[in-house]
């Protein structure tokens, strides 16, 4: 059997002493989180990565040893179970060369090969192999004179040509099941086969989104994971003809070579035929599929990673912060709706506007935000950037114009929000309001905090995936799950505003419990301390070990529960406090005298370096919010849509999802642009992600637009035309940035 844990040292670079330990945490129930941030000292300081890489493929190896169990005991009872097929098994670290190990020893349906054995013919296939056997007895005349004694009315085989072509199709078989025969031709295929695409006849020219695929070759080693998952979308749509490529004469050859030995010219004709037999009726059908579902995965794969990746920049998105909000959603014919939320994310009022129709309703609407943002103080506006977005923001730009000190406004991203208007979850928290008027209210929350609103979404809904409806969709469920729960417990949760969605996303916590920690925050007040969170109903020991740092307390009974200093660390804090001569409260004030403390003087059994340095880094700040400063983009005046756009235009925009051909960014006119990977710089760029990310803001260069097909093509290069861009004309307007201390010095004047 596999030594899992030594091959995963080898496997992943990691020490012994890591991999168990780590292993060991995981077996016990720790989140990954947990360990990367409070079991340092077990894991030599495993991060989450590496630990999530560790056991994905503890899962995987664990289940290829059951899964060789059960083959060994299958062909055991077969009587069939060499020394030799033993060693191969237990030996074999890939699934997919267990199962080749295994095929001919599969349980199977009735197949020309076991037809063949019915009628007694196997005799006949095992003389063929030993005339043809090296060494064998090459000067057999005339091996049809052998067949002859097949002959059987009885068992259905009427001549020499029949039992001759049972023999052939045992063979055939045989040759089609070896392991190290499939392995070559899949490989082959791998390395040279080129998949081909062509539109069917019955779609014209211009007529389908696949129009690129109409005539595309790419060898199978390098096709991209984007076209890959495009020709199967087309495939399964019946628009595409999808085929893979290859030279059949030296797969032949090989197989040949390896299996026909005989120098009789006559039986070398008929192994040739059977060799071709089984590679055209028997492997190329079954290992063509195979090679197209490794590419379909490692398409999977990357399409996921990179969905993971633009998931975690969107829900790490700067905060504006809790600020009273107007949320916008905005609309033509049935209005916009406007509501407002408090600091605390709590909805207040909600009403309709009608700034898009007559003058009259026009200066009705502007009084309704003027009464809203006064009553209120409404610091920030949110406005959804779907339809009628720009002339909204153009409506609210002229109302703010008339204010003194007026509130900040920003277009944001409403992807995601119609979803959940209509979720279960908004149902929940808002039973008796319209899903205009919920879209409106997680608008204002989206712009207040990101993380906050959007766990409560879908992430296939947010929009920042690409062919994710084609991806492995259990693979995509866990990825993105695990991509969730890092981001909330990277930032940490409120535990006494959270909603109940945010907080089963905290390490250690089930959905379950993050109702009670509601139900029990609603009945009894707020939490004062941590500690009370061994109060809530099924709240015990492990899920207080696993959570309790990531909840935080503002203004509680211990200064403490509002850092990431784990609880069972607060004894080493009240010692550093007692040796610095200050209270417990005082100890973030205290800074300098913090950097003074030689922490070998607090290491414990439990506690060491890496541990303390963490615990007086976040005295240094407590409480601090790890993401971004704020920033938004402003859109052009006057491009409000694609026919305004002209090439050379310079615009603002926010990047809205990242692909492995480019990224795509909103310029306010209601159709994202894509800056194509050749125009993200002026360098070769291999990978976007590296040179951009979602909710990123960016100034790009309109290339071209297609009205008619919705296209829009940008540039972030520096060149315009030969001259650098300093030198072209510019319509470049400043980035808007600002902190949450900025906001409230403006908003103090």
């Amino acid at each position: 059997m596999l030594n899992i844990p030594q091959l995963l040292s080898a496997e992943l670079s990691l020490k012994p002493f890591q991999v168990e330990a780590a292993l060991g945490l995981f077996e016990e129930g720790a989140t990954v989180p947990f360990i990367a941030r409070y079991r340092k000292e077990k894991t030599g300081e495993m991060n989450e990565i590496v630990l999530r890489q560790l056991f994905d493929r503890f899962t995987y190896l664990t289940e290829l040893e059951e899964r060789k169990q059960t083959i060994l005991v299958s062909i055991g009872e077969q009587g069939k179970l060499t020394d030799e097929l033993r060693r191969k098994i237990e030996n074999t670290f890939q699934k997919t060369e267990l199962e080749d190990l295994y095929l001919p020893f599969r349980p199977k349906r009735r197949t020309r090969a076991t037809i063949a054995k019915e009628k007694g013919l196997e005799p006949l296939a095992n003389f063929l192999k030993t005339l043809n056997a090296p060494g064998g007895n090459n000067l057999w005349s005339d091996f049809k004179n052998e067949a002859e004694k097949f002959i059987s009315e009885a068992k259905g085989v009427a001549s020499v040509a029949e039992a001759l072509a049972g023999a052939s199709d045992i063979l055939a078989e045989e040759l089609a099941e070896r392991a190290e025969l499939r392995a070559f031709v899949r490989d082959y295929f791998l390395k040279t086969g080129v998949f081909t695409s062509r539109i069917k006849d019955e779609f014209p020219a211009g007529t389908t989104k696949f129009e690129m695929y109409r005539d595309f070759k790419a060898p199978v080693r390098d096709i991209q994971p984007h076209n890959m998952l495009a020709l199967r979308r087309g495939e399964s749509e019946g628009i595409l003809a999808f085929d893979l490529h290859f030279e059949i004469e030296p797969i032949l050859e090989y197989l040949e070579k390896k299996e026909i030995f005989t120098s009789h010219t006559e039986l070398r004709a008929f192994l040739k035929t059977m060799v071709k037999d089984a590679f055209d009726r028997l492997m190329k059908t079954t290992l063509t599929g195979e090679v197209r579902l490794d590419k379909k995965f490692y398409a999977d794969e990357k399409s996921i990673h990179n969905f993971e990746l633009n998931l975690r920049e969107l829900l790490l998105s700067s905060p504006a912060g809790m600020k009273p909000t107007l949320g916008v959603d905005p609309g033509f014919r049935t209005g916009c709706k406007v509501a407002a939320i408090d600091h605390t994310g709590k909805f207040m009022e909600y009403k309709a506007i009608f700034p898009h129709q007559s003058k009259g309703e026009r200066e009705q609407s502007a009084a309704v935000l003027k009464h809203f943002i006064k009553k209120y103080a409404i610091e920030l506006i949110a406005i959804g950037n779907g339809t009628a977005s720009r002339e909204t923001d153009e409506f609210v730009g002229e109302v703010l114009k008339e204010l003194e000190n007026p509130p900040v406004k920003v277009t944001v991203n409403e992807s995601g929000a119609s979803v959940y208007s209509a979720s279960e979850v908004a149902i929940e928290e808002f039973p008796d309001l319209d899903v205009t008027v919920r879209g409106a209210i997680s608008i204002a929350r989206r712009l207040q905090d990101p993380l906050a609103e959007l766990v409560k979404i879908d992430p296939k809904s947010i929009g920042v995936g690409q062919y994710q409806h084609d991806v492995d969709q259990k693979l995509l469920k866990k990825k993105l799950e695990e991509t969730v729960e890092s981001c909330v417990n990277f930032v940490g949760v409120d535990l006494n505003l959270a909603s109940k969605e945010l907080l089963s996303h905290v390490a250690g916590l089930t959905e379950t419990v993050a109702k009670n920690i509601v139900n029990h925050r609603n009945e009894n007040g707020a939490f004062k301390s941590r500690k009370e969170l061994l109060k809530v109903a099924k709240f015990g020991p492990k899920a207080f070990e696993q959570a309790a740092g990531f909840l935080k307390i503002r203004n509680g009974k211990n200064p403490l529960d509002n850092s990431a200093v784990h609880p069972e660390s607060y004894g080493i804090v009240e010692k550093m406090a007692a040796d610095l001569g200050v209270e417990l409260a005082e100890i973030t004030k205290a800074a300098d005298k913090l950097k003074q403390l030689n922490i070998k003087n607090y290491i414990t059994e439990t506690v060491g370096e890496p541990t303390l340095r963490d615990i007086l880094a976040e005295l240094e700040k407590p409480g601090r919010d790890p993401r971004a400063e704020f920033k938004y983009a402003s859109f052009k005046e006057g491009i409000n849509s694609m026919k305004d756009l002209r090439p050379g235009m310079e615009l603002e925009g926010v990047v809205t999802n990242v692909t492995a051909f480019g990224a795509f960014v909103d310029i306010g006119v209601h159709q994202d642009g894509l800056v194509h990977i050749s125009q993200l710089a002026d360098t070769f760029v291999k990978d976007p992600t590296k040179i951009v990310k979602v909710g990123q803001v960016v100034n790009v260069r309109v290339v071209e637009v297609n009205e008619s097909l919705k296209r829009i093509q940008l540039s972030m290069k520096k060149e315009v035309g030969g001259f650098k861009k300093a030198e072209a004309p510019a319509f470049k307007k400043e980035e808007k940035t600002f902190s949450v201390d900025d906001l409230k010095a403006r908003f103090a004047r």
